[in-house]
């Protein structure tokens, strides 16, 4: 049985998720989702896509504006270069499941053109999501999970995660006596903030050659 509505200072998916089905019915109870206040100002609820029995999970933080527009994750620029570098890797991107660390889009308004503005999820507003993130996991059951960028990593590995410290390398952790394993990288939309052409160039190559690891992983 899932509730309907959570109260206001909750903060946790937790009523919501149904106890049983698949990624079909996780997504339809995730459309009501009112486990916390992002739900207010997003347009909706972003869940995960891809293959549902995927050998390989990446996790992101967030929904941006046009993955909030469009309801599916990665989908804007930064999902555009995430293709080409698990393409250029040798990971089929099309083989994949894709979701984020947090279901709706948080963001402030600029002036005088009122644009979105991506702003970083609260450690609160992770934990508060978690359950929609463990219920995919539980689903999918991929043999790899990528951590694209600190966010995710917190999500899954705990607040002192750190990129600079734990990319490239594959990670292992038991969650409820099953063994996972984890490759953490940076976001791709860190790649596209880079200040100029050559750092851009350098930051995507080091994107490849932290998602090759996952591809050995997974061989």
């Amino acid at each position: 049985m899932v509730a309907t509505r959570a109260p206001e200072d909750a903060y946790t998916a937790e009523p919501f998720v149904p106890d049983h089905g698949g990624l079909t019915a996780l997504r339809r109870a995730a459309a009501d989702c009112h486990g916390c206040p992002l739900y207010r100002d997003a347009t909706q609820t972003v869940f995960g896509t891809g293959a549902p029995h995927a050998r390989v999970m990446l996790v992101g933080e967030q929904p941006g504006d046009q993955e909030d527009r469009q309801g599916k994750p990665f989908v804007g620029p930064a999902g555009k270069l995430l293709d080409r570098a698990l393409a250029e890797a040798g990971i089929d991107p099309g083989e994949a499941y894709v979701t984020n660390a947090v279901k709706h889009f948080k963001f402030t308004r600029t002036e005088p053109r009122k644009r979105r503005i991506h702003k970083a999820p609260s450690l609160r507003e992770m934990t508060a999501c978690g359950p929609w993130l463990a219920a995919e996991l539980a689903v999918v059951k991929p043999e790899l999970i990528v951590l694209l960028g600190a966010s995710a990593g917190k999500a899954l590995l705990g607040s002192s995660f750190r990129v600079g410290e734990l990319r490239g390398a594959v990670l292992e952790r038991e969650v409820h006596g099953r063994p996972e394993r984890l490759v953490a990288t940076v976001h791709p939309s860190s790649v596209l903030r880079a200040r100029d052409d050559a750092d851009r160039e350098a930051a995507y190559k080091g994107l490849v050659a932290d998602l090759k690891v996952a591809a050995r992983a997974l061989a």
